[in-house]
C-alpha cells in the first residue's frame, strides 16, 4: 500500500513539473516571438538603399551590363513579410553583389571599379552573416545600410569619372609623348661593350 501511495505521488509530481516545464518553454517562445517581431521591425524600417542611378553613365550601363541592372532591380525589392524574407534576401543580394564582377564592360573594367565592387559585396556579405545568425544584431545591419549607400554612391561616381576621363581630348602631339615615355618600348642594345660601361 505505502508502494502504490509513493508512485501515485512521483506520478503526480512528475505531472506537475512537466506542466511546469511546458508553461516555461511556451513563455520563452513567446518572449522569441515578440524579440524577433522588434528586430524585424527595426530591419524593416530602415532597410532603405538608394537604387536609382545617380548619373548618366550608371543610368545607361543599367542598359548595358545585365549584372548591375539586376544588382540595383534586386537591391530595390524589399521584404515585407517576415526575417526569413529578409534572409533570403540577403542570400540573393549576397550571390548578386559577387556577379557584378562578372562581364563589366572592357572601359570600367579597371581596378578602382573593383575596388568599389568588393567593397560593396563585402559590406552585403556582412548583412548576409549578422542577418543568419541565432541571435541577430539588428543594430549593426542597419549601421550597414547607409553606408552601403555611400559605397554605391562612390561607385557610381567613380564610373562617372572614368568616362569624363575618356571624353577629354588629346592635345596635339600628346599620344606621341605617351609614347616615348613608355620603357617598355625602348630598344634594346646588343653592344656587350656598352653594357660594361653601364654596369
Amino acid at each position: 500500500m505505502k508502494h502504490r501511495i509513493f508512485l501515485l505521488f512521483l506520478f503526480t509530481l512528475g505531472l506537475i513539473s512537466c506542466r511546469k516545464d511546458e508553461a516555461i518553454q511556451k513563455l520563452e517562445q513567446e518572449k522569441e516571438a515578440k524579440k524577433l517581431e522588434v528586430i524585424f521591425e527595426n530591419i524593416n524600417r530602415n532597410w532603405n538603399f538608394n537604387t536609382q542611378p545617380i548619373n548618366a553613365t550608371s543610368q545607361q550601363l543599367t542598359q548595358n551590363w545585365s549584372e548591375w541592372r539586376n544588382f540595383l532591380k534586386e537591391l530595390s525589392q524589399k521584404p515585407k513579410s517576415s526575417i526569413g524574407a529578409f534572409q533570403q534576401k540577403a542570400k540573393t543580394l549576397s550571390k548578386k553583389a559577387q556577379e557584378l564582377n562578372n562581364n563589366i564592360p572592357v572601359t570600367y573594367n579597371k581596378p578602382e571599379i573593383k575596388s568599389r565592387i568588393a567593397s560593396v559585396a563585402t559590406k552585403i556579405n556582412s548583412i548576409n552573416l549578422y542577418i543568419h545568425l541565432k541571435t541577430i544584431p539588428d543594430e549593426k545591419i542597419i549601421q550597414l545600410v547607409p553606408e552601403i549607400n555611400e559605397e554605391l554612391r562612390s561607385l557610381q561616381n567613380q564610373l562617372a569619372e572614368i568616362d569624363q576621363k575618356n571624353n577629354i581630348k588629346m592635345e596635339d602631339g600628346e599620344a606621341d609623348m605617351i609614347k616615348m615615355l613608355d620603357t617598355s618600348r625602348a630598344i634594346k642594345t646588343n653592344n656587350p661593350e656598352k653594357d660594361k660601361i653601364i654596369k
